[in-house]
């Protein structure tokens, strides 16, 4: 029996070094990029980073978006990803639609906006300006005119505004056929005397994502700074204060990420930048960065460029702006700290995909796939069990000969599995391999949107959604909702189902106590796996029915352990 208990042990190490290990290290191990701090009066405070402006306003009065939309003179945006317009008023990209996405799968169901003006209901936008030490800039109120009737991918939009005292501002914008705004700030110096300007850019939210946030999906500000990604910034640390994070890099990115959305700024990769992550005194939040001041000969002129993107985080449109220089960014999705296992699952996944057409159908051909790999150490697994039933009957005469004296029967059972040539722990390699690799595709459902409404059969429209059809409703027939605990599915029921009779094919234990414990334990994971996305809940079942018919194979390779079954 204490074998027993060594693999139970074990395999509830295993699982909470996996899922407790990112809030250890959040906890216990400090950030790789901490904001930018100073002393003062032996405390220690953050960087404020007052060159750059926020530009940011809060509205008195939540109105309707589209009378906001008419009260100032816009620029419209086209592209195969985006859609929206550009606010004059100024200098604001304001209004961003995905017309690829849809909120919900209701064939009705509106675009996701991303983008919405302030005054509205989750105001969300970005903007760039200027500042300089006794030079009048373009402000919130502005009115810029525009060269070019839309932003297209093939026809860009230049921006201007002259403040009348010698100095012209311009905002020269492209766009590209995927969800990168392509910024570049000019500022020409026609007067008398040289000036210093500096270049910010924000991007300003009125409330928090509504996506929820936990130790495994990080929703809210987030960067690059330093060529390491940072999650350690919160709405809720933004809220308790201090009030404003700081962030001194060369090179990276800053912005918000939600479930599945991003926006994010991206600097010159050359130029170092002081970054901002912020909650204004109007209750928005804010993401912004300034580069360093530049001198201004009368008659010269100068250009910086910023990039924005706003849109959805599909992992290879994420991973070619990564490629094409933006650093890191493919980390705005919150992998973890298993990373590197995760990207090998989602690319095999996603790859079945696009070849079968079906994610559901994918989900269970890279069950097959892991099942294969995995065959060897199985079989080894089973080879194990039926050595370790062979030597039971000695294991039991030494319980009963040594059942008084523990320390003796300790020692005589390992001079036993010496001598019989058994691993007591052999059979647990399979559990601690199949741990990372559900882990993996927990997040990967999760987390990528690849995933998102994708249907797989009869009532299975989501597979990153919980199963929608109820049994203690009888499948929606009754008008109740059941609460989450108890919203059992019919794919949490054929998982357990699957893993009783899974269970059934194994060896009886000989302590009852722990043969009790692996009778229920199929009925606690159809609660528990209940309100998992329905991808996993199907990854599962399929892995219980492989583990069955591996089982049975492999019975007949080892007929001690099978007749010791059908005892």
């Amino acid at each position: 029996m204490d074998d027993k208990k060594n693999i139970i042990l074990a395999v509830i190490l295993t699982a909470a070094i996996l899922f407790g290990w990112p809030y250890i290290a959040n906890h216990f191990f400090p950030a790789a990029n901490p904001p930018a701090t100073k002393i003062e009066g032996g405390k220690t405070t953050p960087v404020a980073n007052s060159a750059a402006d926020p530009a940011a306003d809060s509205a008195v009065a939540i109105r309707d978006r589209a009378v906001v939309l008419k009260e100032s003179p816009r620029v419209p945006i086209r592209t195969p990803r985006l859609t929206g317009s550009i606010s004059l008023k100024g200098a604001r990209i304001d209004d961003i639609v995905l017309p690829t996405y849809r909120e919900t799968l209701a064939k009705d169901s509106p675009a996701i906006r991303l983008f919405s003006p302030s005054g509205t209901q989750d105001a969300y936008f970005a903007g760039f300006g200027w500042q300089g030490e006794g030079l009048k800039t373009p402000d919130k109120d502005s009115l810029w005119t525009a060269q070019g009737s839309a932003l297209t991918p093939t026809s860009p939009v230049t921006l201007s505004w002259n403040n009348g005292a010698g100095q012209t501002f311009e905002i020269r914008l492209t766009v590209d056929e995927n969800y990168m705004i392509t910024a570049a700030q000019k500022v020409s110096n026609s007067g008398a005397g040289a000036i210093a300007v500096r270049n910010y850019s924000y991007i300003n939210r009125a409330n928090a994502s509504k996506d929820p946030t936990s130790w495994t999906i990080h929703v809210g500000p987030m960067g690059v700074f330093n060529g390491a990604a940072n999650y350690s910034v919160n709405y809720k640390d933004l809220d308790k204060g201090p009030s404003t994070q700081s962030f001194q890099s060369t090179g990276g990115w800053l912005g918000f990420t939600d479930k599945y959305w991003l926006s994010a700024l991206v600097p010159d990769q050359k130029a170092p930048f002081a970054g901002q992550i912020r909650k204004g005194a109007g209750g928005q939040y804010q993401a912004d960065f300034s580069l360093n001041p530049v001198m201004l000969a009368p008659g010269k002129a100068v250009t910086q460029t910023t990039r924005l993107f706003v849109g959805a985080k599909e992992v290879k449109t994420l991973q070619a702006y990564e490629r094409a220089g933006v650093p890191l960014f493919d980390r705005a999705i919150d992998w973890g700290w298993f990373y590197w296992f995760e990207q090998p699952i989602f690319a095999l996944l996603h790859w079945l995909f696009e070849t079968l057409g079906n994610f559901g159908v994918a989900i269970i051909c890279l069950t097959f796939v892991v099942r294969a790999i995995m065959y060897p150490v199985a079989q080894r697994q089973f080879a194990s069990m039926a050595a370790m039933r062979a030597v039971q009957p000695k294991m039991k005469a030494l319980q009963e000969k040594y059942k008084d004296d523990k320390p003796q029967l300790q020692q005589k059972m390992m001079e036993l599995y010496k001598q019989e040539k058994v691993n007591p722990l052999a059979g647990c390699l399979p559990i601690f391999l199949q741990i990372p690799i559900f882990f993996a595709l927990y997040k990967v459902l999760q987390l990528t949107i690849e995933m998102r409404h994708q249907p797989f059969v009869l009532w299975i429209k989501d597979l990153s959604a919980p199963d929608p059809l109820h049994i203690l409703n009888l499948f929606g027939l009754l008008p109740f909702q059941p609460p989450a605990f108890l919203a059992i599915g019919v794919l949490a029921l054929l998982l357990g189902i699957s893993m009783y009779f899974q269970f059934k094919l194994n060896p009886a234990q000989m302590d009852p106590m722990q043969q009790q414990v692996f009778s229920i334990m199929p009925w606690m994971m159809m609660f528990i796996m209940a309100p998992f996305a329905a991808g996993l809940l199907v990854y599962w079942i399929t892995n219980n029915c492989l583990s069955m018919a591996q089982q049975w194979w492999l019975y007949k390779r080892h007929p001690v352990l099978s007749t010791a079954l059908a005892k």
